[in-house]
């Protein structure tokens, strides 16, 4: 890569620029988050201090409230004529009309309240303006029965029914429950409920800020929002670092988490003492630093403008000294491929011919010409030797086949089969008729079919009943073509060996298509095959191999010479199976491409 001076040149600048503005932009990041962080959790804190003392002094308005109602005499005496079964109900009726003036007057006393109520066991309520309501459904509402069985004084936001009667008022509020006449909940007849506006605690809150998008809650002793907010309940993974940092023994500070997405979290938080509350917030680092990313992102996008440029002038000022020697380069690539026409492309016309490089550029352009010459020369006379080959072998199968069936027939003959004789001479007949058709190395299916079904009418006269030979088409094959004489030899080696360990030799030939390509299957009972010669067989394909075929005298030439030249003509897309364990026969699975007319097939010089 740095042979060449243009290349070295820009990786010079490259290497300038990103060292120096990485090293820049990495620095004022680092630092610029460290001094952001350090001031955002301070601010928070500080924020969330003034926020508690808000809180503080809300909690103690409505303690205040509910003292002086505990304490009074007027509530006394109020519980004590509404529990006085011999009080008339006009009387009772007086007395919580007074005991309502009292809350009345009682919680415009202090701006924070928006409202109070006392609940009595036998389902009366009383509450500002007059309000008295005998009804009994608070009794089995979750906020009374929590507050008499489990002692819970704080209800989160709600909407109150003493708000919607006498303000019709629907806003949330928060309240804390306080029972009278006793200090256990369970033991008391009168709850008082004071009711303070949620919005009173949420638009401070919502003041305060954690980045852009960071948002602080309220929380109550459990863990959950004392305010409307109801999105704190998705965060799962938030939750449980509440939890955590609630068990410890700290009151305050900010904690580091990533969420479920991976995404890193800042938790700042202070517990309040009086009631156990607690504000949590929550903020992403990337929130936190948004305006960071963008000044970083500026930073990025000056470098690659620079960088753009400098790219740009080292290309200019290499340009005049490097492009005739990088196209000379790239040429050479271009012939190291065998892409000769590329390679001329890439050279610069002869009349630009001027200097030593030029010179040089020329010369090369002749080797080309010259190479390819003798390049195309050798790939002729190799396609020439190939299809030699081929021929060789086509030409291999048929004088064994022909000896075969000389010998029956003579046999026939001796034994005075005349009908027989008659039928193996016809057979034989439309055999030599079809093979003498050297000229053609591809045949339709059809008639390579018709040829097998020739051939096994003459082994089925040689052996008779001891053979059973079935041959089945699958589906509309004959339009196809295959190369020729490829069944033959791969039957007579199926009847061959199915009568070496059996009496009677069963084959079976089948052709059928599956995903777009031709299967032509040749199983028999045989006793199967060596593993090492299925691996040869499945594995042979180089020239030694077809060397080897060529010169063997063996009688039995078969598989090998089918292989051979299906390797010859279809190369890379043939392909063979064969299944031959011991003792359980041999099935021998010939798969070609689909292949509709003879004009669609490709030469032999496809591998």
């Amino acid at each position: 890569m740095f042979y060449s001076l243009r290349n070295r040149l820009i990786a010079f600048f490259v290497l300038l620029f990103v060292l120096s503005f990485g090293a820049l932009s990495a620095l004022i990041f680092n630092e610029s988050r460290s001094i952001i962080r350090s001031y955002i959790e301070s601010s928070a804190l500080e924020k969330m201090d003034e926020y508690g003392s808000y809180v503080d002094m809300v909690q103690t308005q409505i303690y205040d409230l509910a003292s002086l109602v505990f304490n009074s005499d007027l509530t006394d005496e109020w519980d004590e004529a509404a529990s006085d079964p011999k009080l008339p109900e006009g009387e009772k009726m007086l007395a919580h009309l007074q005991m309502s003036k009292y809350l009345s007057q009682t919680t415009n006393s202090y701006s924070s309240v928006s409202s109070a109520a006392i609940y009595r066991q036998e389902g009366v309520w009383v509450s500002m303006s007059n309000q008295v309501v005998r009804d009994k459904a608070f009794l089995n509402q979750a906020w009374y029965r929590s507050f008499k069985t489990a002692n819970e004084r704080w209800l989160p936001a709600h909407t109150d029914d003493v708000e919607l009667q006498i303000r019709g008022n629907s806003n949330p509020v928060v309240s804390m429950l306080m029972p009278l006449g006793a200090f256990e909940p369970s033991q008391a007849r009168n709850v008082l409920k004071v009711n303070v506006s949620a919005d009173y605690f949420l638009k401070p809150l919502n003041r305060i800020h954690l980045g852009e998008s960071g948002t602080i809650y309220l929380l109550d002793r459990g863990g959950d929002p004392m305010l409307s907010q109801s999105e704190y309940g998705s965060q799962d993974e938030a939750r449980s670092q509440v939890a955590a940092v609630r068990e410890g023994w700290r009151k305050q500070g900010v904690a580091y988490f990533k969420n479920e997405k991976g995404q890193s979290q800042i938790l700042v938080y202070k517990k309040l003492a009086l009631t156990d509350w607690m504000l949590v917030g929550f903020v992403s680092e990337r929130d936190l630093y948004a305006q960071l990313l963008k000044l970083r992102n500026s930073i990025v996008f000056l470098f690659a403008l620079l960088l753009a440029v400098s790219l740009f002038l080292a290309f200019w000022l290499s340009h005049g000294v490097t492009k005739p020697l990088s196209r000379l380069v790239s040429a050479m690539r271009h012939v190291q491929r065998g892409d000769f026409d590329s390679a001329e492309s890439r050279l610069p016309p002869s009349r630009r011919v001027r200097s030593e490089v030029g010179f040089a550029t020329a010369t090369f352009r002749n080797m080309i010409v010259r190479l390819r010459q003798h390049i195309q020369s050798e790939f002729e006379l190799k396609l020439l030797r190939q299809q030699a080959e081929y021929k060789a072998l086509l030409m291999q199968s048929n004088p064994h086949f022909l000896f075969n069936t000389l010998e029956l027939l003579s046999s026939l003959a001796m034994q005075k089969r005349t009908d027989d004789t008659v039928k193996v001479i016809v057979s034989l007949g439309k055999m030599l008729r079809f093979s003498l058709r050297l000229s053609d190395d591809l045949v339709s299916l059809k008639e390579e079919m018709k040829y097998v079904r020739d051939y096994a009418s003459i082994l089925q006269v040689r052996f008779g009943d001891k053979l059973r030979l079935q041959v089945v088409e699958e589906g509309d094959l004959a339009s196809l073509t295959v190369v020729k004489f490829i069944l033959q030899p791969l039957i007579e080696n199926a009847v061959k060996y199915g009568f070496r360990q059996h009496p009677e030799a069963i084959v079976e030939v089948r052709a059928f298509r599956s995903d777009g390509r031709l299967h032509l299957r040749v199983s028999d009972n045989g006793p199967g095959m060596p593993e090492q010669l299925r691996l040869q067989l499945l594995e042979g394909s180089g020239s030694s191999r077809l060397d080897d075929i060529l010169s063997t005298r063996e009688r039995q030439i078969g598989l090998g010479n089918v292989l051979a030249r299906c390797r010859l003509y279809y190369g890379s897309l043939f392909e063979v199976r064969i299944n031959a364990a011991d003792g359980t026969g041999t099935r021998i699975e010939l798969i070609i491409p689909v292949q509709e007319a003879l004009s669609d097939v490709p030469r032999i010089d496809r591998g």
